[in-house]
């Protein structure tokens, strides 16, 4: 008889979960994104610098992982959430919103999809649990980070519950932030519009182009012109209110946009100069970028829901849409077209983007501020979304189903989702192990 070993059980268990991982990675990258291996192989260098690049690219293997676990506190399975769908601490940043304020707010909407409130949640906790890895906190000043995150989020939903906030107005400035956020947007604030512009383009004899770069590349004559032949349908999919004259959209130069990115890696990015008031120098123009987007990670995990899809099946919509539905003062630049049977969304290159870094999180206060605000930031997004749904597919708010599911214990609540979290951070850590093992051998 076989005597138990545990490193052979152990080992077993490293082997089931490698193989688990490798199909993963070729069923969504291979066969369902159809990136080449030379595009696999510079996503896949991408995710392995550190375990938190690796989390940010993995999104499938999240969800396969947790839409089978049987979580308390989701909502019911018929009152779904509109959810940002791949929430981490990197998908938060500083922009100019449409009335011109810097605000700080979630940038990043590609996954946007409907369902349970708590997948934004925990995915974020985990992020939490291993951006806290930056400043060597220990178990407990991560589990208090993570439950700052999760605290004011339950406290800010029940504000929305009770109508003591309204998540249409509610919005993050440099007057009512602080700390790290508040020192962004300070910042940022003094930054002028046109330094983006000049860092990226250089005004010729005739107009303004785009300097190539590394990062930046002129596109291919056949492709740009195609590209200029979908445009009016970009124009059609804006929002009428916010619409201006059709020359000030008129396209003065394209470029391909490389190394953006770690879960889109493979998808095609291009950056769109139009004219904007015609100012003689061009310092006025206006870099947008086109993104192509795929189905959402959530869809091919959650339960279906033919009534979102019946009204959004173009992806570019759907994206436009979220971030319409979750920002106060959303983007007036934002649309979608087909090109090559291929779904994009556009939307402005912000000249005010700026994150918080993790490198310059130093102490627990400065972490447990950062995310509070998070907190409160997604509480918002979700909270606000139900009201622009114009379409029939949510008929009630969101805040009073999640406050109604997370229960009347903020503290149990914080408890028993950061303990998953830290625990899922450990997990996150072996497969990265394994994922970089994977990739030395097979894309090297």
């Amino acid at each position: 008889m076989q005597r138990y070993s545990p490193e052979r059980v152990r080992q077993m268990r490293r082997t089931i979960r490698a193989q688990l991982m490798e199909t993963i990675f070729d069923d969504f990258d291979g066969t369902l994104m159809e990136l080449p291996d030379d595009a696999r192989a510079l996503k896949y260098a991408k995710m392995a610098e550190n375990p938190f690049r690796f989390f940010r690219g993995s999104a499938y293997l999240f969800y396969f992982d947790v839409s089978h676990l049987p979580f308390p506190y989701h909502t019911p399975r018929e009152k779904p959430t509109w959810i940002q769908g791949d929430l981490h601490f990197e998908n938060f940043g500083a922009f100019q919103a449409r009335d011109g304020r810097i605000v700080y707010d979630i940038n990043d909407f590609d996954e946007g999809y409907m369902g349970s409130y708590l997948y934004d949640l925990l995915r974020m906790s985990v992020s939490i649990a291993l951006v806290c890895e930056t400043p060597e906190f220990d178990g407990k000043q991560t589990e208090e980070s993570i439950r700052s995150y999760l605290k004011a989020y339950y406290k800010q939903i029940r504000r929305f519950s009770s109508r003591k906030d309204d998540p249409t107005s509610l919005s993050f400035t440099e007057e009512n932030t602080s700390g790290p956020i508040r020192k962004l947007l300070r910042k940022v604030n003094k930054k002028r519009k046109t330094d983006f512009l000049d860092g990226i383009t250089e005004q010729t004899r005739h107009a303004r182009r785009f300097s190539p770069s590394s990062e930046i590349v002129p596109l291919e004559s056949d492709e740009s012109g195609r590209l200029q032949e979908v445009w009016p349908d970009y124009l059609y999919s804006l929002d009428e209110e916010s619409k201006r004259e059709e020359a000030f959209y008129a396209i003065k130069d394209i470029a391909v946009k490389h190394s953006s990115g770690t879960a889109s890696i493979g998808l095609d990015r291009y950056y769109v100069l139009i004219e904007g008031h015609r100012d003689p120098e061009g310092a006025d123009d206006i870099v947008l970028e086109a993104k192509e987007v795929r189905a959402p990670v959530p869809a091919y995990f959650l339960p279906d829901r033919e009534l979102f899809w019946s009204r959004y099946a173009h992806h570019g919509e759907r994206v436009t849409a979220t971030q319409r539905a979750m920002h106060h003062e959303a983007d007036p630049f934002l649309g979608f077209f087909t090109l090559d049977d291929r779904c994009f969304y556009v939307r402005e290159r912000s000249p005010y983007k700026k994150r918080v870094k993790a490198s310059r999180i130093l102490t627990l206060e400065d972490m447990c501020g950062t995310v509070n605000q998070m907190g409160r930031i997604t509480a918002k997004i979700h909270a606000r979304a139900d009201n622009e749904l114009q379409n029939g597919i949510i008929d009630y708010h969101a805040e009073d189903e999640i406050a109604s599911a997370m229960g009347g214990d903020p503290d149990k609540f914080a408890d028993t989702i950061s303990l998953w979290a830290m625990g899922y951070a450990a997990q996150v850590h072996q497969d990265y192990e394994l994922f970089a093992e994977w990739v030395r051998k097979r894309f090297s």
